[in-house]
Parts: structure tokens; C-alpha cells; sequence
């Protein structure tokens, strides 16, 4: 949804510049970016309600102005928050029933969230969107190293995933609309935590049971999430499948992977022979033969038919090892939607190192982003392989065929 208007860009360049001068370093979560993507997020989330003009411009600006607060803390910021958007708003000669409207906004995010309207739903939503998204694990790490920041110490990995769990499965979407663009990747997330956390929990080499996992608040877990817990710990055929899929897999991909490259390194070689066997017959052509002409002018056709046979060799043996120039460049918006292919270096040379290491990220933790891209790794290397051994095919027969023609050619050129 695309909304022009002029307060809004005064706000969107109010924010920027707010957050870049008075935010503390230390809020690596509660940045710029979670800002822009809040606000990225009430437009998802309205467009399918079709809110009014004046509606939406209420929701963005409660969206820009929502994490101002933290200038001065976590504590309380969202009262900050709501005083830094009036004191604006006033100067703006905005209307105070509006303001109002703007600070309920920004307090209904505060947790846990209790929104009354819809308005108040839908930037609640997108103020947790992450949760159901691509850029989730990127942005719950952020999370945890700015709980880290402010406590002066580093979380466990075992109470960091206990920490995230809790909060995301208490977590609920309040809108139709959210439920069904978050809520399908966000069980995904919860699965991945629940398999985390089974595994750094300590056994001592005892049976593995429920309570002893998820301790006094098991009671309180979502009953899917209980049932996909219960089955990935008890479940041992089910664990067993998976292990061995894993490894079925992962030899699939490093034996295919090898197989390219043995037949890529095959193919270059069997160009660099045909270029060096033309190359060689080309140069003792010219030199023996080609001055005779003179003296011998029946030569002339039949060396003329061995050179255009072996230059024409030359250029596709020549093609079949040429490189091809990419943009190396992917954007974030490409990895968000996995168009891209971060393993093959023509795709990132020309990536900033910080983007390229977000997306490798991304891809690690998200597992089916992971194996597709291997599987476009691979289809693209099987492409690139097929245009190779065409060329190479054609460069063979070529010389095949055209060397026995300049043979015949001189045999009849002698017999005559």
C-alpha cells in the first residue's frame, strides 16, 4: 500500500535522523531497521482491510514513532514514545483527537499486548511480524545480544532458547490477516526451538521426559507445539528417518556437487587439447605449406579447407571454456523472497561484506532456503555443463569430420 503524504516523509526523515543521533548503540534490536520494518508491516497488514487514508497515516505514525522511548531506556518507553510523537505532532498543528488516536497506538504494543481496536491490532502485529518471517532468526539474535548489552553478561544458549520459546509460543497474532501471512513460519521457528532446546537439555543419560524440559510451565505450551514436542522426543522411527534423510542428503548433494566439478575440470581439458592440437597444425601449416603456393598452387584449396577447419575447432573449443560475466549482486529483498544463490561467487562479488554475511545467515537458518539453493546451485552448474559439452560436441566433430575432408582433399589435389 503506497500513501503520499507530506507529514509522513517530514516524519520518516524526523525518525532517521532521531535514531542515528540519540539511539544508543546498544539497542541493536530496537533500531532504525525494526522501525522501517514496522512500518513495512502495518501496510501489509492493512491493505487487506481496506482502512481509510486518514486511519493508516494514524497507524504510520504510530509506527514511526513507537520505539522513540528507548533513547532513555526499555522501561516505560512506550510513555516516552507517545510523548516525543505529541510534542512533534503539536508543532505539525496535528489534531488533538488524532494524537489521541496516535499514543493509544503506540501503547497498545506494549507487552503484553491487549490492543482494543483494530487499528491498535494490526500495529501490535506488525510490531511482532518478525516472528513469522524470514528475517526472524537474524532478528531474535539481535534481541539476545541487546538483553546481553543491558545486563552486562551473555546468555546461555540453553536459556536463550528457553527465553525465546516462552515468548513465542504465548505469542499470538491478533488479526486474520496476520495469522495467515506469519502464523505458518512462525510454528515453523517454534519447531526448530523446541529441537534446540531437547538438545542442549541434559540427560545424564536418562530417558528424556517432558516435564523435566519444559518444567512447571509445560502446562501452558500451545497443545500442537506439546504434541510436536512429544513426538520428537519419543518418536525414536520418526528420529531415526530424519537422521539417516539427513545424511541421505547431504551425500547426495556432496556427491553430485564433486561429480560437476570432475566434469567441468574434464571438459576443460579436453578444450585445452583441442585448442593446443589446432593451434600446433595451424602453425606448421602456414609455415610449410603456404609459402609454396607459389611453386605448388594446387596446395592451395586444401590447405585452405585444413585451416578453416581448425580455426573453426579453435572457436568453440574456445566457447566452451569462456566465462561469463555476471552482476554479482543480490539484494536483501532477493534473499528475503529466495531468489538468490549466495554459493556461487558471480552472484555476491559485488555485495557489501554486512549484506553477504545477513544472507548467508538467513540461509543457514532456514533449512529449505538452504537445500533449494543447493538444488539451484546444482541446476545452474548442470546448465552451465551442458553448454560446455555442446560446444566441446560440435568443436570434435568438427575436427573429426573436417580433418578427414582436408586429407581427402589433399589426396585428391596429389592424385591429380
Amino acid at each position: 500500500m503506497q500513501i503520499q503524504n507530506a507529514v509522513l516523509d517530514k516524519i520518516e526523515k524526523y525518525i532517521i535522523q532521531y535514531f542515528e543521533e540519540k539511539m544508543p548503540q546498544k539497542y541493536v534490536y530496537h533500531d532504525l531497521q525494526h522501525t522501517l520494518n514496522v512500518v513495512e508491516g502495518v501496510k501489509e497488514l492493512a491493505t487487506p482491510y481496506k482502512i481509510n487514508e486518514k486511519e493508516l497515516e494514524l497507524l504510520l505514525i504510530a509506527a514511526w514513532f513507537h520505539d522513540t522511548g528507548y533513547v532513555e531506556g526499555p522501561e516505560d518507553h512506550e510513555q516516552r514514545s507517545c510523548l516525543v510523537a505529541t510534542a512533534f505532532l503539536k508543532e505539525s498543528s496535528y489534531d488533538a483527537q488524532d494524537i489521541k488516536i496516535v499514543c493509544e497506538c503506540i501503547m497498545a504494543t506494549k507487552l503484553p499486548q491487549d490492543p482494543d481496536n483494530l487499528l491498535e491490532k494490526i500495529i501490535c502485529d506488525a510490531d511482532l511480524s518478525h516472528l513469522g518471517k524470514s528475517n526472524y532468526w537474524d532478528r531474535c539474535g539481535r534481541v539476545r545480544q541487546e538483553i546481553s548489552f543491558l545486563k552486562n553478561e551473555m546468555m546461555s544458549e540453553q536459556d536463550w532458547v528457553n527465553f525465546e520459546l516462552n515468548f513465542i509460543e504465548n505469542h499470538e497474532y491478533h488479526t486474520a490477516v496476520a495469522k495467515e501471512l506469519y502464523e505458518k513460519r512462525k510454528q515453523k521457528h517454534i519447531r526448530l526451538l523446541l529441537k534446540q532446546k531437547i538438545r542442549l537439555a541434559p540427560t545424564d543419560g536418562q530417558p528424556i521426559d517432558a516435564a523435566d524440559i519444559f518444567g512447571e510451565k509445560s502446562k501452558k505450551l500451545k497443545k500442537h507445539s506439546t504434541e510436536v514436542a512429544t513426538k520428537l522426543m519419543n518418536d525414536e522411527e520418526v528420529e531415526i528417518k530424519d537422521v539417516r534423510l539427513g545424511r541421505g542428503v547431504e551425500t547426495m548433494y556432496r556427491t553430485t556437487y564433486r561429480t560437476h566439478v570432475n566434469l567441468s575440470s574434464i571438459a576443460d581439458n579436453k578444450a585445452n587439447i583441442m585448442l593446443s592440437i589446432n593451434a600446433i597444425i595451424i602453425s606448421i601449416t602456414i609455415s610449410t605449406l603456404v609459402p609454396s603456393f607459389d611453386t605448388n598452387p594446387k596446395l592451395i584449396i586444401p590447405t585452405i579447407v585444413l585451416l578453416v577447419v581448425c580455426l573453426i575447432a579453435i572457436i568453440f573449443a574456445t566457447l566452451s571454456t569462456r566465462p561469463k560475466i555476471t552482476e554479482g549482486k543480490f539484494t536483501r529483498e532477493d534473499i528475503e523472497q529466495k531468489k538468490s544463490n549466495l554459493l556461487f561467487f558471480g552472484n555476491f562479488y559485488n555485495m557489501k561484506l554486512e549484506d553477504f554475511n545477513w544472507g548467508m545467515n538467513e540461509m543457514i537458518m532456514d533449512e529449505d532456503f538452504l537445500y533449494s539453493t543447493m538444488t539451484r546451485d546444482l541446476y545452474f552448474l548442470g546448465k552451465v555443463l551442458a553448454k560446455k559439452y555442446r560446444y566441446l560436441s560440435v568443436c570434435y566433430n568438427i575436427f573429426m569430420y573436417g580433418l578427414i575432408l582436408a586429407v581427402i582433399a589433399f589426396g585428391v589435389t596429389f592424385a591429380l
